[in-house]
């Protein structure tokens, strides 16, 4: 297996999903936590970067890898993989990153919480009422602000979405990813079109790494 330099996981998406595809797996997380914290109650701080969470991740990938709808960005599924340049800022109130590439069929945008790029220092927990950047609604929210800023704001939210890849600064990176496809159709802007089939696609990342 390759080793990944990982720039973003999202320990929400794969719990949840972890807890669906193998129970015995999340039982025995959830015993070996609560053993933790009476044994040595900072114990879950410190496994939560840990080995397990990767481990807890490649078991997710593998399941949609064998029995998912996992496509391409070309040709997506319910689940994307895809390896490609991509530029990426933190949005919003920086409670969100926003990573923006392209091949020469889609457009891609993929965002989440900020809270999991890894490296970022734990602060204060976010208000109960306030939505995760990983619901469509708050992330379209999110992106069309940068663009209403630059004068080029557009309701429509594929439009939104190729906005938002256009106000993104700094080195384009390549990534590899694996995303949950959330919005997915035809590029509103005829300027763009190539032959007739360029589409928009956004996604809410399981996890970014980087490539060498």
């Amino acid at each position: 297996m390759s080793v990944r330099y990982y720039l973003y996981v999202s320990d929400a998406k794969v719990d949840m999903m972890l807890a669906q595809i193998d129970p015995a797996y999340a039982r025995k997380r959830v015993t070996e936590f609560s053993i933790g914290l009476t044994v040595a109650g900072a114990k879950r701080t410190v496994e939560a970067v840990g080995p397990d969470r990767f481990t807890r991740l490649e078991r997710v990938l593998r399941h949609l890898e064998d029995h998912a709808d996992l496509g391409t960005v070309d040709e997506p599924g319910q689940y994307v993989h895809g390896v490609l340049p991509m530029q990426w800022s933190v949005i919003g109130d920086g409670d969100t990153v926003y990573f923006g590439g392209r091949t020469e069929r889609t457009v891609v945008g993929l965002g989440g919480s900020a809270g999991h790029v890894l490296g970022t220092v734990a602060g204060e927990p976010p208000p109960q009422t306030r939505l995760s950047a990983s619901v469509p609604p708050v992330l379209l929210d999110r992106l069309a602000a940068p663009a209403q800023q630059d004068g080029t704001g557009d309701p429509d939210a594929l439009a939104t979405v190729v906005q938002a890849n256009g106000v993104l600064r700094g080195p384009a990176q390549t990534v590899e990813f694996v995303a949950k496809r959330m919005l997915y159709g035809p590029c509103p802007y005829p300027e763009l079109q190539r032959g007739g089939d360029m589409a928009v696609l956004l996604g809410s990342p399981l996890y970014v790494a980087l490539v060498d």
